[in-house]
């Protein structure tokens, strides 16, 4: 299975009682373990009428599939749900911590040093739970097809966009990079998102930009198509060493075809994260999984990588604690 290899924490679900409703940060009434009516009942009705999803770049997939969940949320529930564009994971985080957000498409790697307080995160995050493991975020080194950069070594000296500085795929690019024995003084590091690094590219003033996603990246076929790009192969043994510090990384293989690609090169993938704030109601959060749920072949009709989003009944290891409004969807399809 793909996520087998991952060394994640195990549901943590919450228990409701009977206590006196108090109100939440977005207006709907819980209990103090955050269920609605004591738990007891469901309404159909999402309290909350504002639900902003926090994405990425513009072109990468998870704005995409969140454009696609937000028009279907503003649909079906008569809210304003709409997403925004964002530096991904590091960045969605602490919007949520903040209450900014309510929703947001994050990387496991991010999201575990969020709970550690490690990294890009001074102090543990609290306001975080889980509804979904996603599908995995593909680590794509793109270069020219005559720079003559083909491992992940050859970077070394390399003018190299390593993401928008914080977000997910900068901190799984330093994180490989270190795992390799290669550290940002030895490269010409620049901080760009997807478009950006794409025109970098294009321009030719970068030799190689670390595009991590789920595939297809529209940034990355354009270049394919209209470039020329070589797809750059880590070495599984390395990412499995790699892996024995940080379990979230696992092998992975971009196949044949997907870039003009004529055989699939080998590479490294973190799996993704549906999470929501903590504070939300449990009805609203019940509500929001089930119908996210319910939404499959909406998501993939806009994104294939939908495709690999893992079953509901594949849904476990979580990084962070499910959310209780989760667990209910979760324990009702048993």
């Amino acid at each position: 299975m793909l996520f087998s290899s991952l060394a994640l924490a195990a549901f943590l679900v919450g228990c409701g009682d009977s206590s006196t409703p108090t109100p939440t940060q977005n207006g709907s009434t819980t209990n103090e373990a955050g269920s609605s009516n004591g738990g007891e009942t469901t309404s159909e009705k999402v309290e909350t009428r504002l639900v902003t999803i926090g994405t990425g770049g513009a072109s990468g997939p998870y704005n995409i599939l969140g454009t696609t969940l937000a028009d279907i949320y503003s649909t079906d529930f008569g809210i304003n749900s709409r997403t925004q564009t964002t530096g991904a994971s590091v960045e969605n985080i602490n919007l949520l911590e903040q209450g900014k957000i309510e929703i947001a498409f994050v990387m496991s790697d991010a999201l575990s040093q969020a709970l550690a307080g490690e990294v890009s995160f001074k102090e543990p995050i609290k306001n975080v739970s889980q509804i979904a493991t996603l599908y995995p975020n593909v680590v794509q080194i793109i270069a020219k097809k005559d720079s003559g950069i083909e491992t992940i070594e050859d970077l070394i000296g390399k003018r190299v966009a390593v993401g928008d500085q914080n977000s997910g795929v900068e901190v799984n690019a330093r994180t490989l990079l270190a795992g390799h024995g290669i550290t940002y003084d030895q490269l010409k590091v620049d901080y760009l998102g997807y478009a950006e690094a794409a025109d970098g590219l294009n321009a030719g003033t970068i030799d190689a930009a670390f595009l991590t996603s789920g595939l297809p990246n529209a940034s990355v076929l354009e270049l394919s198509e209209t470039l020329g790009i070589t797809l750059v192969s880590i070495d599984p043994a390395n990412v499995d060493d790699i892996a024995k510090e940080h379990p979230y990384f696992i092998s992975y293989e971009v196949p044949a075809g997907t870039y003009g690609n004529d055989q699939p090169i080998k590479t490294a993938a973190v799996p993704n994260s549906l999470v929501v704030r903590t504070d939300m109601s449990e009805n609203d959060v019940y509500l929001l999984t089930k119908k996210f749920y319910e939404s499959q072949e909406k998501l993939v009709n806009s994104h294939q990588a939908a495709n690999e989003i893992p079953a509901l009944d594949a849904q476990s290891g979580f990084i962070a604690p499910v959310h209780p409004g989760a667990q209910k969807y979760f324990d009702e399809q048993k």
